[in-house]
């Protein structure tokens, strides 16, 4: 290791840049070995000023256009600047509005030393030490505010809720609330795609001691070792680790999340918190369009935390650009500028912003055309759900309908049967269509339910199977004909909505206060796990995340149901060998029908106001 001073590290640049720019302020950790390493950019001023903190895994001197070249492209140019980083607020913009901002490198990330274990007890136990220190600071007012996107804000729930001193507000963008829930395991299907390219291209890459210039080599492990470090983030200051060195030092997501399936095992119960526990002031941005990641736990989020003071808004688009929006920057800044700064222009205080801002999809405009976007209107609501809201049964036939009138079910018994472990390569599913609407508009907003019957049976020479995999998907169906496709994360066309639920975790927790009649609350526990056999007939209720589309005269809902991931699920696939071991899923799967087993998709149906 080189001989290095403090000096060395940490620097102070108050000359290039219309902001004073420090590189590397060190905070020592008392909740863990290891330490913290922070970029600081704060405004020329003598004055005291508020803070915003991000805490993450990207690398804290990794440009944005280096990052992500083409989006960094697509930011409005008001947020683009020597120090921009992908999905957190950019140091010229805040800075000029009377921020400092404070970007860290997670502990065992880029420049700060100790155990990578992204989203875990212990790196939130730091990234609480990490507020403490910005509101410590001489330059500090002693308010922070927490802005981010993605993981820079699915972090904020969880430090919040451990209100640390200083921290006045925060804004989740687009952040899962509920690890287990949200992002790893949909309905107890472990998601493992979307973890597994994370893990590899993302986090590992910038794992602390890995060497700047390190080529991914072939002949190991990939999803030990990601690829190289960004060009823009530099080798560690005190020197590189051997990669032995680095797998000691880090708790891998791809194995992790494969080992462990309940929520009770340490690896995910160590994760836990109460959403309680979060009293700041909240502004929680989810996306219609989120519907594998992030979507549901800004909504939980929303409805769970104990903040008097909090408010939900919907946006659209992809991930990564909305949040720079003039628009949204704009709602942005007016929530900080009243709880970090007391002023309040806005009216957050006053009852002048709605706890609730929706944006109502109608109209197929194509997907990714952020000008096409900007059609969707808005509406203020005083609640979610919303009260008026008419929860309506659109009943599955065995002819393949979905019709809202419960006697046009048959009388006798017959099931439909579709072969297990389809793929997104070779899907095996059944779609139900309702007729074409007939009023002018008819509003879906809110959370949905599909109460299915179902059972398993062998193939012929095939294994005794012993589990069912559900995976349900709406899809919107244009007066033309055509599909409407709505922007994804990635940009990616996706429908309206999708659910899970693996059959052995069916048991609801009924008397648990999150069950609601819209939600099945399920706890996943080692506990809960039931018994599926052949022949037997099992009622489910299975969570279709949140929606929201308002259905024109002519229009068609479908409902799919598949033993697989279908069209829309992007990089979020769930196709883990051993989660979804032909021993236990492959067969013929079954929705069975007769008086005895009805089955219904729940709607929300909104009237106008």
């Amino acid at each position: 290791m080189p001989n290095i001073t403090k000096e060395d590290i940490h620097t102070i640049d108050e000359t290039s840049f219309g902001y004073i720019f420090e590189q590397n302020a060190t905070i020592s950790l008392r909740s863990s070995e290891g330490l913290v390493r922070c970029n600081v950019y704060r405004p020329k001023t003598a004055d005291k000023v508020p803070v915003l903190v991000t805490y993450g895994p990207y690398g804290k001197d990794t440009f944005y256009g280096d990052f992500h070249a083409k989006s960094f492209e697509e930011v409005n140019p008001e947020h683009r600047s020597e120090h921009s980083a992908w999905e957190t607020p950019d140091p010229r913009f805040w800075t000029s509005k009377g921020y400092a901002v404070v970007r860290a490198d997670e502990r065992g990330i880029g420049q700060s030393s100790g155990l990578l274990d992204t989203m875990s007890r212990g790196t939130s136990e730091a990234f609480f030490e990490v507020v403490e220190w910005a509101a410590e600071q001489s330059w500090s007012s002693g308010k922070v505010g927490l802005l981010g996107i993605s993981y820079y804000a699915g972090s904020q729930w969880r430090v919040a809720a451990r209100k640390p001193k200083g921290l006045a507000a925060i804004i989740p963008w687009e952040g899962m609330s509920d690890y287990y829930r949200d992002r790893c395991r949909h309905g107890g299907i472990l998601s493992n795609s979307f973890i597994k390219f994370w893990w590899n291209r993302q986090v590992v890459s910038n794992q602390y001691g890995r060497p700047a210039n390190e080529d991914l080599n072939l002949s190991k492990d990939i999803d030990i070792e990601g690829p190289k470090r960004p060009k823009t983030s530099i080798g560690t200051i005190e020197g590189d680790l051997s990669e032995e060195e680095r797998a000691a030092n880090r708790r891998d997501q791809t194995r992790d999340n494969v080992e462990n399936q309940f929520r009770d095992q340490e690896y995910y119960a160590s994760k836990e918190y109460d959403m309680g526990d979060i009293d700041v002031p909240l502004l929680s941005v989810g996306n219609w369009g989120g519907i594998l990641l992030h979507l549901r736990g800004n909504i939980e989020g929303y409805l769970h935390a104990g903040s008097k003071q909090k408010w939900l808004r919907m946006i659209v688009g992809r991930h990564d650009l909305p949040f720079y929006y003039k628009e949204e920057v704009d709602i942005q800044l007016s929530f900080l500028d009243c709880f970090l700064k007391g002023n309040d222009y806005k009216g957050w205080t006053t009852g002048k912003v709605p706890p609730v801002d929706l944006l109502l999809r109608k109209g197929d405009i194509g997907f990714n055309n952020a000008l096409a976007e900007q059609s969707f209107t808005r509406r203020a609501e005083t609640e979610w759900p919303i009260s008026r809201t008419q929860y309506t049964n659109y009943y599955l036939t065995p002819n393949q309908v979905l019709t809202p009138y419960a006697n046009q079910l048959p009388n006798t018994q017959s099931k439909i049967t579709y072969k297990a472990l389809g793929t997104i390569d070779a899907p095996h599913l059944v779609q139900f269509c309702t007729p074409a609407f007939e009023a002018v508009e008819t509003e879906i907003t809110g959370h949905l339910v599909a109460h299915l019957n179902v059972s398993l049976s062998p193939e012929m020479r095939g294994p005794t199977p012993s589990d069912i995999d559900l995976f349900l998907t709406l899809r919107h169906i244009a007066p033309s004909g055509k599909e409407v496709f709505y922007t994804g994360t990635a940009g990616d066309p996706v429908p309206l909505a999708k659910g899970w639920l693996r059959v052995t975790m069916r048991k609801v927790s009924v008397d648990h206060p999150k069950n609601r009649p819209w939600l099945p609350w399920r706890e996943y526990l080692s506990t809960d796990v039931q018994p599926v056999i052949p022949g037997e007939v099992y009622a489910v209720d299975v969570e279709i995340w949140p929606t929201q589309v308002v259905v024109e005269r002519g229009g068609k809902l479908v409902l799919e149901v598949s033993s697989g991931d279908t069209q829309g699920c992007g990089i979020f696939l769930h196709n883990d060998p051993k989660d979804r071991a032909p021993a236990k899923f492959q067969g013929l799967n079954h929705i069975c029908f007769g008086p005895n087993y009805v089955n219904y998709l729940t709607l929300p149906v909104v009237p106008p106001k």
